[in-house]
C-alpha cells in the first residue's frame, strides 16, 4: 500500500475547497449586482414619475404625453397583462368528472 503524504492531501483539499469558495464568491456577487440593480431601478422609477409629474404641472395633459409615447409609468405597468388561471385546471375531480364543489 503507498504511504499518503499529509501535506499533498492537504493540498488537494484546499484545491478542492478553494474551486468551491471561488462559486460561491461568484454567486454572492451576482445577488448584490442584482440587489443594486434593483435600487437603481427603484431610483429611476421615483426620477420618472416626478418627471411625469412635472410635466403635467407645466401645462401637459396626460393625454398629450400618451400621444407622445409618454404616458404615465403607473398607468403603463397597470396594463400589463395579469395571468389568470381557469376553475377547471385548478378544481379536484373526482374519478367520475365531477368537481367537488357540488
Amino acid at each position: 500500500m503507498p504511504t499518503i503524504d499529509i501535506e499533498q492531501t492537504r493540498n488537494q483539499a484546499r484545491a478542492l475547497l478553494d474551486s468551491r469558495i471561488e462559486s460561491v464568491t461568484t454567486l454572492v456577487k451576482t445577488r448584490q449586482r442584482i440587489t443594486d440593480l434593483r435600487e437603481q431601478l427603484a431610483d429611476a422609477e421615483r426620477e420618472d414619475k416626478r418627471a411625469y409629474v412635472r410635466a403635467t404641472k407645466d401645462g401637459w395633459s396626460p393625454e398629450e404625453l400618451k400621444k407622445l409615447g409618454l404616458e404615465s409609468g403607473a398607468a403603463a405597468r397597470r396594463r400589463k397583462p395579469a395571468t389568470t388561471r381557469t376553475s377547471d385546471e385548478n378544481s379536484p375531480s373526482t374519478d367520475d368528472g365531477v368537481t367537488g364543489a357540488e
